[in-house]
């Protein structure tokens, strides 16, 4: 067995994501050797998509998802657009089914190039999410931050898109506020037991919310799909949208959306938006060294 396996590295609105080719080994790729990849700026990366072998009857692939601290993460919208864009270019086909440890992922690329997940179903309950204390309504919880009588954000709400989100409705430019000093005490604040990601959200139409997000176990990212899916869920579920919303993501570079259904039908959350391939190379799943294709490029040494 090779030491070093394929990888891409790509992007989904600029969320740095590197694919992970583990198919065919019965390793995985090592926190260790995540936390190395992050530490190099050319492998830096919000999320690891590690692509493994399937496990269950009827799926394509396990998913294995790393956040750059060498955390596990449950989910990643925007990571699997990637993976299914990678797949797609090297099989042909154009529908793929999922495994992650958050369940079952249906994905599919349409002609115009974008790619559509089904995210699943959102969970509210506060034992689910989840959360430090019992809210019966989980769309408005208690928590404030900054003084007491003119806080800087409160009363988030809060739901689980397969990982804890805090939705934080802000009525001016989400660029405009300290989110990089704020994010990793809301990150971590005893309310959620397992760490949460937080989103500053901006409702600009019936249609349409501005987002910016800092990443649980990855800090402050230019986008995070399961974030979009959850500010948009949570839009119409408070009454300030419908539920079919463009998610403008503040922080991608340039500034790109997100297109996110709640499907009324059987209220599973479908995101459509686009993946793109930087370039590939191979790396050690052990200790994160690695080199470029078509150069003598490599880091983490």
């Amino acid at each position: 067995m090779s030491a070093t396996v394929e990888f891409a590295r790509m992007n989904g609105l600029g969320n740095k994501i590197l694919v992970v080719d583990m198919r065919g080994r019965p390793d995985k790729l090592t926190p260790a050797a995540a936390v190395a990849l992050n530490a190099d700026p050319k492998t830096e990366f919000d999320q690891i998509m590690a692509i493994h072998d399937p496990k269950a009857e009827g799926t394509d692939a396990f998913i294995d998802i790393l956040n750059s601290d060498g955390s596990k993460a449950q989910a990643c919208g925007n990571g699997t657009r990637c993976v299914v864009q990678a797949l797609a270019a090297e099989t042909g086909k154009k529908v793929f089914t999922f495994q992650t440890v958050a369940g079952i992922l249906n994905a599919v690329e349409h002609e115009d190039g974008t790619i559509s997940v089904d995210m699943g179903r959102p969970v509210f309950d506060w034992n689910k999410i989840p959360l430090a204390e019992e809210f019966h309504d989980t769309s408005r919880i208690e928590l404030q931050i900054g003084p007491i009588d003119d806080p800087v954000l409160h009363s988030p709400s809060a739901m689980s898109m397969g990982n804890p989100h805090a939705i934080f409705w802000v009525d001016r430019d989400v660029m405009s506020y300290d989110l990089a000093r704020f994010g990793p005490l809301l990150e971590n604040h005893p309310m959620f037991p397992e760490r949460a990601n937080i989103t500053l959200a901006q409702v600009t139409s019936p249609t349409s919310v501005t987002t910016r997000t800092w990443e649980r176990g990855a800090g402050l990212t230019l986008a995070c799909g399961s974030a979009a899916c959850s500010a948009a869920v949570s839009a119409a579920r408070t009454g300030r949208t419908g539920r079919e919303v463009t998610i403008n993501v503040a922080s991608a570079r340039p500034p790109a959306t997100l297109s996110i259904e709640w499907r009324e039908r059987d209220d599973h959350v479908i995101m459509t938006g686009p993946a793109e391939w930087e370039w590939s190379g191979r790396l050690d799943p052990s200790t994160g060294l690695w080199s470029r294709d078509g150069t003598r490029e490599a880091g983490a040494q």
